[in-house]
């Protein structure tokens, strides 16, 4: 395993000696002419421009109207798909294999002045084999084929106060985007937290409606009401309600500039009675005996040169109805903390640590959660329409405190993005 770890180590690293001049322009920065650096710091994760670009409906700040539509220039296509091997140790077991690790097709742009979409579809993978032994298999493929986005957003319709986005999106209550995190295999842990009877998942996008708007002064504001369960058919005649509001200190939006502060709050509804069930023509159900639960939190977003550190914290509480034990509410605590820095010329090369979080009910320290990760990207190619990282991960995860399951994962591969 050593042996194994040393040759890519040296690899990737003879691999950043190499000298480049390329150019990493996926669908958006196709249609302007823009180096991809134009909006993303290094590509998923967005820079201040970006994130502006973002927040207008996909258009210019300023150029809203005078820019092309979909109808007139080319299908705004991306696809995006990642390669390599993983090394995974537990104890004193070890195993290794390669994989494909997901595969995205996004589409995405202007249908006119101040209205846009999103859309990204994610097909279904079957493991390359009929061993059944792999990450997926023909009744449990490594990904299943979702919508994972299908928004309209109508953009300005108070300028930059008032902008509304329409059908399934990653809600504004993310104050740190994990659909936008460079780690492949270290995820935000309280994001994927699942508590005992509540389907509620925080990192899921939701299917409802938004409403966002920014001012000079820094200000921010979103505010949702959503099924809160994913893509599924709501089983329940209560919908979910949230807010997310941030404050930019300085110059920028505190993504690679300014520095950043928010806070968010989610109250959302768990049906725990669906006896007589009566389903719509939609599929929705009339859940009954419906029970609340709540997330709140708050992140910062702090900018040095070009050191970016992001941290979170979220607490969430669950009606004691939705507890394996009634007699109390389910009350937990997590976070995360994330150091990023950018370095070489057009932020090539990209390091970062991660330390992740959960502390459960006491009665429940089987499932609290401590994960330090590390990671490193190299951006290749000499290309004007493609992005390619060479990509190098490791995380050491420990679940559980009186006897604790310690395991350590090792990530190598090609993130491939055009």
């Amino acid at each position: 395993m050593k042996r194994i770890l040393i040759t890519l180590t040296i690899l990737v690293i003879l691999v950043a000696m190499m000298p480049h001049d390329g150019k990493s322009i996926p669908a958006f920065a196709r249609k302007y002419g823009f180096n991809c650096n134009m909006c993303h710091t290094s590509f998923i994760k967005l820079n201040d421009f970006g994130q502006r670009f973002r927040n207008n409906g996909y258009q210019i700040p300023g150029q809203e109207g005078g820019e092309k539509n979909v109808f007139e220039t080319g299908a705004p296509l991306s696809i995006r798909t990642s390669a390599g091997i993983s090394l995974y140790k537990q104890d004193k077991h070890f195993t290794s294999g390669f994989n494909l690790y997901g595969f995205d097709l996004l589409a995405a742009g202007v249908m006119h002045k101040n209205i846009s979409f999103l859309m990204i579809y994610t097909p279904r993978i079957d493991e390359p084999a009929a061993d059944y032994t792999g990450p997926g298999d023909g009744n449990n493929p490594s990904q299943l084929a979702a919508l994972e986005s299908a928004n309209i957003v109508f953009s300005n319709l108070v300028q930059d106060a008032l902008n509304i986005r329409v059908g399934r999106f990653e809600p504004a209550y993310h104050l740190i985007s994990s659909k936008r995190s460079y780690y492949m295999m270290s995820p935000y842990e309280v994001y994927n937290y699942a508590t005992p009877n509540n389907s509620f998942i925080f990192d899921d996008n939701q299917t409802g409606v938004e409403i966002t708007g920014h001012f000079q002064s820094g200000f921010r504001y979103a505010t949702g009401l959503v099924n809160g369960n994913g893509a599924n058919p709501d089983n329940n005649k209560f919908k979910d309600g949230y807010f997310a509001l941030q404050q930019i200190f300085g110059r920028g939006e505190g993504q690679s500039a300014g520095q950043q502060i928010g806070i968010f709050g989610y109250l959302g509804w768990q049906p725990t009675d669906m006896n007589d069930v009566f389903v719509s023509p939609t599929g929705e159900a009339a859940g009954h005996n419906s029970k609340s639960f709540n997330r709140i939190g708050g992140n910062l977003s702090l900018n040095y040169n070009t050191f970016n550190l992001r941290a979170l914290y979220l607490h969430g509480a669950d009606n004691k109805v939705l507890n394996a034990d009634t007699t109390q509410d389910y009350k937990y605590n997590g976070g995360f903390a994330e150091l990023d820095y950018a370095g070489l010329m057009n932020n090539r090369l990209m390091l970062s640590a991660m330390y992740n979080w959960v502390s459960p009910p006491s009665y429940d320290e089987n499932n609290k959660i401590q994960a330090y990760s590390l990671l490193v990207r190299y951006y290749l190619g000499d290309w004007t329409a493609v992005n390619v990282a060479l990509h190098g991960e490791y995380t050491h995860r420990k679940t559980g405190d009186d006897n604790p399951v310690k395991d350590d994962n090792f990530l190598f591969l090609v993130d491939f993005d055009f």
